[in-house]
This record gives C-alpha cells, structure tokens and sequence, in this order.
C-alpha cells in the first residue's frame, strides 16, 4: 500500500488520527515534525529560533522527498509543510494525500491556550493563516475528510477508503 500523508492545520488531529489510523491498518505510524527534533536533537521551536524558519523548510523538505517512497505507513506532516508547493510535488503520487478539513472553531477547542504552538498566540493572525493555508491543503489533498468528528471515527472513515 502507498503511503497515507495527512495534512492540515495545526489542531485538526494530524498526530492522534494518525496514530489510531496506523493501528487500525497495521501499520506504522511517522511524524515528520518529530522526525525533524529527533535527527537535530532539539525542539521545532528552538530551530526556529536559533536558525529561522527557512533552515526549517529545507529540513521538512528534505524529510519529504526521504519519506515519498515509504509503503504501509501513516504519515502525519506539519502544519506548513503540504503548503510549500516543492513537499507536495514530493509526495504528490508516491502516496494518498489526505487534508483533515476541521473547523477553525474547533481547532480552538483543541488547541486551548497552548504556549507550545507559537503561531496560535493571536487568534486574529492564526485564524488569518487558517484561512491563507486551506486552499492550499484542498489543492494538495486526494482526500479531504471532515476533521471536526472524534479521531477514532476520522480515523475509521480514512480506513475505509483504503481497505
């Protein structure tokens, strides 16, 4: 089976439905943003901070093209990464690209007053860059799933597709 990559914005389930999703098909489970902390030995944010988001984007690229060839595993991706249009030619037809389409409302559920999601400080420039990325994950997406429902149902309805 090809790869399933799911992609959306930060809070749509990308990490829990992943991982359910990986369960129920059997098979294994990546997260490219801890895939990045593990190889550079430090947070996401500290990469950020220390070297900037474009050193960053190379990283997430480079992890894109390595991960475009895997079969059977159940891959989520970072909030950014299937809007820069170099990851998604990566893995554009090499695997089944799913966008989890949930509510900005709901997002803000999910998400609360988190510290650890930087760019969700100010609800105004979040919801601003929800809406900027949307289209971008729709145009990338094979699938589109609604990612308000719970991560065990959004789960079971991506299996579905592929069995």
């Amino acid at each position: 089976m090809d790869s399933i990559v799911l992609c959306g914005f930060m809070g749509s389930g990308k990490t829990v439905v992943g991982k359910e999703l990986a369960k129920i098909m059997g098979c294994k489970f990546i997260d490219t943003d801890e895939l990045i902390e593990q190889e550079q030995g430090v947070a996401i944010k500290a990469i950020f901070a220390t070297r900037g988001e474009d050193y960053f984007r190379d990283l997430e690229h480079d992890i894109c093209k390595r991960i475009a060839d895997m079969k059977n595993c159940v891959i989520s991706t970072g909030g950014g990464a299937m809007t820069f249009q170099r990851n998604v030619d990566a893995l554009k037809g090499k695997s089944n690209i799913v966008f989890l389409d949930a509510s900005f409302t709901v997002i803000c559920d999910r998400i609360g007053d988190s510290t650890s999601r930087p760019l969700f400080q100010d609800k105004e420039k979040a919801r601003a860059l929800y809406d900027e990325r949307k289209s971008k994950y729709s145009t990338a997406a094979d699938y589109i799933i609604n990612g308000d429902m719970s991560a065990r149902k959004t789960a079971l309805e991506i299996a579905q597709i592929f069995k």
